[in-house]
């Protein structure tokens, strides 16, 4: 790192960076290069990938590459994108988001984790649970760094804002991409039949559909069907929502809900902490771990469990759910927790300094 670096912070590229995770790791320490102009007269990408960073080498530009969803890069090239890296002095930071694809399958996914593994780059995992799960794909334990994910909702952007004032019918809300991982549909059939409250609303906020989504087995068609024959579903997407347009839609819910098939760890239940919304929430991954890492500061969520039994069983075990969460959400009303959000703040800067430590090469 050079001596005008290091009095401007470490220069840090997020591959990618357009994620709410990405832009909130703000410092005095380091400072985010994309969206910025490089001396080369080039602007980073939002979503960069390994390609464009080859193709603006050498990588004297930068001091840390913070790798994040690995599942679209050709391992080929990220593997080129590494060298290129040691090469130039760059140190590398991979944050283990997932421990499966979200795309792709599960053994190219498991190449590029072991990959970055024998690589020796530095590894951060979001739960104690994760690094347990990737120790078993890998083989061997990596060497991580446990950040906790925090928060999605800037404490200060709260400041001065409120839920929206509400008569005792229940908000939900669904939102996010159409994944293999969320069962959107047979989520929204089961709450339109289940909940006959009939000004309740469900508020489905979607992340813009791609040809897949229509593709033979896609279940947009059946998605926009459902949502036109209960006039309570709201159905509107946005091409990437931001954290603003997220927040503004929770701040007008009570609950939301989290049919996850699987998954690692969820951003959404961070916002819900975030916003003292109710979630409906399947038992999967290392959610409860997320829980417990703000157990007596937050209300725990409304768990079903779709990690046993037969999946006929899954509408089942919803509704009961989502049931249960209606009768807690009509016992008082659900205010922005102040303290909490001081909590956040505090925790928020706790994360800075450990991804400043990460990023300056310690482990």
């Amino acid at each position: 790192m050079t001596a005008a670096s290091r009095s401007e912070g470490m220069r840090v590229v997020h591959l990618p960076a357009r994620t709410p995770y990405a832009w909130k790791l703000q410092s005095r320490d380091f400072r985010i290069l994309n969206g910025t102009e490089i001396a080369s007269g080039d602007v980073v990408p939002a979503a960069v990938d390994a390609a464009w960073l080859l193709e603006h080498g050498p990588l004297t530009w930068l001091d840390v590459l913070h790798l994040h969803h690995i599942d679209f890069e050709d391992l080929p090239t990220l593997e080129r994108l590494l060298d290129e890296c040691l090469n130039h002095g760059v140190n590398v930071v991979f944050t283990a988001h997932d421990t499966r694809p979200m795309v792709g399958n599960a053994e190219d996914f498991t190449a590029r984790l072991r990959m970055l593994h024998s690589a020796e780059v530095s590894w951060v995992c979001l739960t104690e649970g994760s690094v347990t799960t990737l120790a078993e794909v890998l083989g061997e334990r990596p060497l991580a760094t446990v950040i906790p994910h925090g928060y999605v909702a800037d404490p200060e952007s709260l400041a001065g804002l409120e839920r929206e004032a509400t008569s005792s019918a229940v908000r939900y809300l669904m939102f996010g991409a159409s994944r293999a991982s969320r069962d959107q549909l047979s989520t929204m059939a089961n709450w339109s039949l289940g909940i006959t409250d009939p000004h309740s609303t469900l508020h489905v906020l979607l992340r813009a559909f791609s040809p897949s989504d229509f593709a033979d087995g896609g279940r947009a068609p059946l998605l926009l069907e459902m949502a036109r024959r209960d006039p309570r579903i709201r159905l509107s997407m946005r091409p990437y929502p931001t954290d603003e347009e997220v927040v503004r839609t929770g701040l007008a819910s009570d609950s939301v809900l989290l049919p996850y098939l699987w998954g690692s760890h969820s951003g959404q239940l961070e916002l819900a902490f975030d916003l003292n919304l109710l979630p409906v929430c399947s038992l999967t991954g290392h959610l409860p771990e997320q829980y417990e890492q703000h157990k007596g500061l937050v209300e725990e969520p409304e768990w079903f469990d779709w990690s046993q039994g037969h999946p006929n069983l899954f509408g089942e075990k919803f509704l009961t759910s989502l049931e249960n969460a209606a009768a807690r959400l009509g016992s008082r009303p659900r205010r922005l927790d102040r303290e909490f959000l001081g909590y956040r703040a505090q925790e928020h800067r706790t994360i800075l300094d450990q991804y400043a430590r990460v990023y300056g090469g310690d482990r």
